[in-house]
C-alpha cells in the first residue's frame, strides 16, 4: 500500500493526460476528468447492473477508474444537449493495490488512457489487448 497526497494524486492523473498524443486530446468533447477517493453507490450500481453509459477499469476485482457517458461510437445525428462524460480516477483503490510510487504513477497513466479509450468507444478486451 502506498498512500499519496490529493495533490500528488491529482498531479499524476493531469501528467497522465498530458502524456495522451494530442491528437487524441484535441478530439475530446464534453468529456472531464475527475478525481475520487472511491466509488460512489450508485456507480457501483450501475457496473452491477450493466448500464451502457459506465464501463470501469478493474484490477483483481478493484474499480480503479469509471468512464460514464455516451461513447463517439455511439453518438448519433440527433446526440447534443447532454450533460457531458465523466471519467473518474479513484484514488484508494490505487493506493490500495500498489506498494511505491513509480507503480501508483504508471497504473494511475493506464487507468486514465484506458478509461479515455471507452470515450472512443474501445471495449474492455480492446484496450486489455492494447496493454490498458
Amino acid at each position: 500500500m502506498y498512500e499519496t497526497t490529493d495533490e500528488e494524486f491529482e498531479q499524476a492523473v493531469e501528467d497522465a493526460l498530458a502524456s495522451i498524443p494530442p491528437r487524441f486530446l484535441d478530439a475530446l468533447e464534453n468529456v472531464g476528468v475527475t478525481v475520487a477517493d472511491a466509488p460512489t453507490a450508485a456507480q457501483l450500481a450501475s457496473l452491477r447492473r450493466g448500464d451502457a453509459p459506465s464501463e470501469g477499469t478493474r484490477s483483481g476485482g478493484i474499480l480503479l477508474g469509471l468512464y460514464e457517458g455516451v461513447p463517439l461510437t455511439e453518438r448519433g445525428l440527433y446526440y447534443g444537449n447532454v450533460t457531458p462524460d465523466v471519467v473518474t480516477i479513484f484514488k484508494q483503490a490505487h493506493e490500495r493495490i500498489f506498494s511505491t510510487r513509480e507503480q501508483v504513477v504508471e497504473q494511475i497513466r493506464k487507468t486514465v488512457v484506458h478509461e479515455i479509450g471507452h470515450y472512443f468507444g474501445l471495449s474492455d478486451a480492446d484496450l486489455r489487448r492494447m496493454g490498458y
